[in-house]
């Protein structure tokens, strides 16, 4: 394995405190041994991986799903919940300059498209997620950034079909929104917050009775073409199939296959969750509203009230990874809670943990053929938005096994994404990178 993170990262330790491991017991995936085989493997449990066994066992396929850790180990397991718009971060001016007004309204439409999914996995499948939230409200963390709002809703409605509200810093008190720092926010109605644990193990339920094979503690560690098919290796023995999707986003390895060296960017996020708070509490601060919310900084942090009343708050991380980086990244993820919600320096914060993400350097996540090396697919970098676009990505890329309209997944998740400079060394761009959004947030 080629991973650009040292061994702990890829661990149990940064997710050991995870608070979505209180709510829902793992499933049994028995681990494969021997040698097997499948029509299609899939290298990765998480929301694509899943998604994408789903489609194709009903399909009639058979699929097997190899996790490298425990069910629900990797970023689909232990994100912050937020079922919304994203899933790259490419503008569009970027998006028309490249593909066209059709090209961006594409991209845009599978944005909406990626929220409508999971809501029908949801609701097919009678799983339930705790789901809450009208949309996602982002909150200006400056007295700058509500200058843009009314253009920024001009942008929103045609970009995603829906009108967005705006609202000053005094009404986001009246709204049950109050945070120390906010000078007013823009709401989009589209997308919902879930227990993403709950919604991962619901998808794999359903999976399951389609007839996929849902295998843990299966680490593939090589894939090799032979004949009209691929071997898989692991440690107790071999997976042959016709085809292969990967998809192990910010858990990628550069050589599984060598195409993905340096086509994709790791980083951590790191996320905290109160212990349950009182009414008064929730008054001192003036905060009871459940909106899925963020603030408006290159470096956001993300935040959410819970059905159960615990507070929800995250922040992205940096490019080290140890226990001393982790307990540091925790610190200050907590002394900004702090910042941000005053009232509250006093209410414990008993669950902490980190991910990674996935970044690509064209800003887009990429579904589509691993040039190269035929029967062999990807999908990938999500850039922190893996709920949706995640799911979106798997089902589409099952679509492509299916022989489905290849049209369907906008040309801009079609394009190669490039590789970042310095290749397994790519992690030095990012502290200039932070340096520059952190100065540009202020």
């Amino acid at each position: 394995m080629k991973r650009i993170f040292p061994n702990y990262t890829y661990g149990p330790a940064p997710r050991a405190n995870c608070w979505w491991d209180q709510t829902a017991p793992a499933p049994d995936w028995p681990a494969l041994t021997g040698d097997t085989r499948c029509d299609v493997a899939v290298i990765g449990g998480g929301f694509t991986g899943i998604t994408a066994a789903l489609r194709l066992a009903r399909a009639g396929l058979s699929v097997t799903v190899c996790e490298a850790g425990p069910p629900g180990f990797g970023a689909s397991g232990r994100n912050g919940g937020f079922c919304c718009l994203g899933g790259g971060k490419i503008s569009n001016t970027a998006l028309t300059r490249h593909f066209g007004a059709e090209g961006r309204r594409a991209y845009r439409a599978a944005e909406v498209a990626a929220i409508d999914l999971v809501a029908h996995q949801l609701d097919s499948h009678g799983i339930d997620a705790d789901t809450h939230s009208e949309g996602e409200t982002l909150i200006a963390h400056n007295a700058r950034v509500p200058r843009d709002f009314a253009r920024d809703a001009e942008t929103i409605a045609e970009d995603y079909g829906v009108e967005p509200r705006i609202h000053s810093a005094a009404e986001l008190d009246g709204m049950g929104m109050r945070m120390a720092g906010a000078h007013g926010a823009i709401t989009t109605p589209r997308g919902f917050a879930l227990n993403p644990r709950k919604y991962l193990f619901g998808i794999a339920n359903a999976a399951r009775a389609a007839g996929a094979t849902l295998s843990s503690d299966t680490q593939i560690t090589a894939i090799e073409p032979q004949g009209d098919g691929q071997v898989l290796y692991h440690a107790r023995g071999r997976l042959r199939a016709d085809r292969v999707i990967i998809a192990t986003n910010g858990y990628s390895s550069d050589n599984l296959p060598d195409w993905l060296a340096a086509r994709y960017m790791p980083a951590q996020s790191s996320v905290l969750v109160t212990r349950p708070l009182t009414d008064d509490e929730l008054t001192a601060q003036g905060w009871s509203s459940h909106q899925m919310s963020y603030d408006s900084r290159n470096l956001l942090h993300y935040f959410r009230l819970m059905p159960d009343r615990r507070m929800l708050f995250g922040m992205r991380g940096g490019i080290l990874s140890s226990p001393g980086v982790e307990a540091a990244a925790l610190r200050r993820v907590r002394k900004d809670f702090e910042t941000m919600f005053p009232a509250w320096s006093g209410v414990e914060t008993p669950f902490g943990w980190s991910g990674m993400v996935c970044l690509a350097r064209n800003q887009a996540p990429y579904i589509g053929a691993v040039p190269g090396r035929p029967g062999l697919h990807a999908a990938l970098a999500y850039h922190g938005n893996g709920v949706a676009m995640g799911s979106w990505a798997g089902h589409m890329i099952a679509g492509d096994l299916l022989g489905d309209d290849p049209a369907a997944v906008p040309a801009a998740m079609r394009r190669d994404p490039g590789h970042f400079p310095f290749g397994r060394y790519r992690r030095i761009v990012v502290p200039a990178a932070y340096l520059g959004m952190r100065l540009a947030d202020l």
